[in-house]
């Protein structure tokens, strides 16, 4: 299957555990906590919350978390919601009547309460098997010793340099003498150290109703926020019932709205409908229609993904087989749609993690704060970055995703699990914002429909819709661009890199694992 790109990496292959995280940093912290004993959710808390210290701008413990997870890699799917809410003085009426259209993306209304603590503290207590004190070990040592900083954290970190000038807490701790650290400089974080020490030695209540609140919450109210003490008080999340559909016999499991992992579904519930076997993988053939599907599927993303909570997201309407059907009718083999309207789309950063175990444990785990380093905004005292997820809500009191207290907006970050007959196949996903229902699917078809290994899969070129424009990456034939063009595409290169996955493929009748990390960005599966 090698043939499919240019050469790559090949596999990782291991008996006993395996985890693939987007930074090697990472994935050693929570390989050795799984050689000592630890279980799966214990490495993937350990290599999240090195992640959290070491791709700043990806992620942090201001962010957000939702996990996936199979005990013993057989039977239910159990899916824990991290996603935070707005807080409760934030009404439609207060925004009307301050002539917002839409949520400032660097601005404390995008801040909703932070859900990867929750997250952390909850699965560490109900599945977890090693003290918290020890899981957040490795990330407390790196922000307090310092961490190298890798090429491609630099290049991110760039973007976002305005962004912190504007905050003088960000400003001093990531842009230490006016400048963005250069790859293969050692950077500090000593307040995030002492919140994380804080944290593993008091639990969940420091951050939500503690000192780390107080810092938080006051940072938030004298930059307009409506945030208070009661709003992080009454925070948490909850285990939910995950989504599902079926595609080549394989069971794939997503978190249920408003997470946009329905929309992945979707678009695969499309696409099985037509032969991608056998079209080649890099042809214009299966990257049209990979496309066509992705705008049915954003278009009802669009309108009608919400938080559950607050409104009617009709889920087992949307995934039935009678749906997919008549709206596959709309895709033209020869032809791009011209009727659909553009998507909203967003650029994210993120970190997605899988880990398996040796007792087959199987976790799939993202976290992220949205975009590179979410608002900007950096608690004074607690070194914590704050995420902007918020911007994910409409300005519109008609929409189902409008802004409303304590409400949960569209969430981007989606882990995914495939398993067969009830047995995990692999736990997989691809972060990068809007791009990630194309990305899971792009991958997961690559497994599926091609019989690649987990890391060609993720290696093979990637394209994305996005305002109009088919986005290529560089490896994508210049005869598929030229055929994606004469069905009415217009086609450029992706600027950047169209997203970073990893996968853990189970095969239980060899006793063995397969991982793969993604190329796009510092990451590294490692087994044992």
């Amino acid at each position: 299957m090698r043939d499919f790109q240019l050469p790559g990496r090949s596999p990782v292959r291991a008996m006993d555990a395996m985890v693939a995280t987007s930074h090697p940093l990472a994935s050693a912290a929570a390989l050795t906590l799984l050689r000592e004993g630890g279980n799966a959710i214990d490495a993937a808390i350990c290599a999240s919350a090195v992640l959290a210290v070491v791709e700043p701008q990806s992620t942090g413990i201001g962010g957000d978390c939702f996990c996936l997870y199979v005990r013993g890699g057989e039977g239910p799917v159990l899916a824990y919601n991290g996603a935070g809410r707005a807080p409760e003085a934030a009404t439609i009426d207060w925004y009307e009547e301050r002539g917002f259209t839409e949520i400032p993306v660097d601005s404390p209304h995008a801040v909703t309460i932070p859900g990867a603590i929750d997250a952390w503290c909850r699965l560490s207590a109900d599945h977890g098997c090693t003290p918290l004190e020890r899981v957040l070990a490795p990330a407390i040592h790196y922000a307090e010793a310092g961490y190298v900083i890798h090429d491609r954290v630099e290049a991110d970190w760039h973007e976002a340099r305005d962004l912190l000038a504007q905050d003088a807490t960000a400003a001093r701790i990531f842009l230490p003498g006016g400048a963005v650290p250069r790859a293969g400089d050692v950077h500090r974080q000593p307040e995030l150290a002492r919140s994380l020490r804080l944290i593993a030695a008091k639990g969940r209540a420091v951050f939500y109703q503690g000192e780390l609140a107080e810092d938080l919450v006051a940072h938030l109210r004298s930059r307009g926020g409506l945030h208070t003490l009661d709003d992080f008080a009454a925070a948490g999340g909850d285990y939910a019932e995950p989504v599902r559909t079926s595609y080549r016999g394989i069971d794939v499991w997503q978190m249920p709205p408003s997470n946009q992992g329905l929309t992945a579904l979707l678009m695969l519930n499309l696409l099985a409908g037509f032969d991608l076997a056998g079209l080649d993988p890099l042809g214009a053939e299966r990257l049209h229609l990979e496309v066509e599907a992705g705008r049915l599927a954003y278009r009802i993303r669009d309108e009608l993904i919400a938080d559950p909570d607050h409104a009617d997201v009709p889920v087992e309407a949307l995934l039935a087989s009678s749906y997919a059907d008549g709206l596959r009718r709309r895709i033209n083999p020869d032809m791009a749609n011209r009727e659909l309207p553009e998507a909203v789309m967003e650029p994210s950063d993120t970190v997605y993690l899988s880990v398996v175990d040796r007792d087959r444990n199987a976790v799939s785990f993202i976290n992220s704060t949205y975009h590179s380093f979410g608002s900007g905004l950096v608690g004074p005292r607690s070194g914590i970055v704050l995420q902007n997820r918020g911007r994910g809500f409409r300005v519109d009191r008609r929409h189902p995703n409008c802004i409303a207290p304590r409400k949960r907006p569209l969430h981007t970050i989606m882990p995914g699990m495939a398993t067969r007959n009830g047995r995990v196949v692999a736990p997989f996903g691809v972060m990068g914002g809007d791009y990630q229902p194309f990305g899971n699917v792009h991958v997961l078809s690559n497994l599926l429909d091609y019989g690649m290994d987990p890391q060609t899969a993720i290696d093979l070129p990637r394209v994305f819709y996005e305002k109009g424009e088919l986005l290529a990456e560089r490896g994508v034939p210049a005869a598929t661009l030229r055929a994606l063009e004469a069905r009415g595409h217009k086609v450029g290169p992706a600027g950047e890199p169209l997203g970073g996955g990893q996968m853990v493929l189970i095969d239980w009748d060899r006793g063995t694992l397969t991982g793969g990390s993604d190329p796009r960005k510092d990451g590294l599966a490692i087994g044992y």
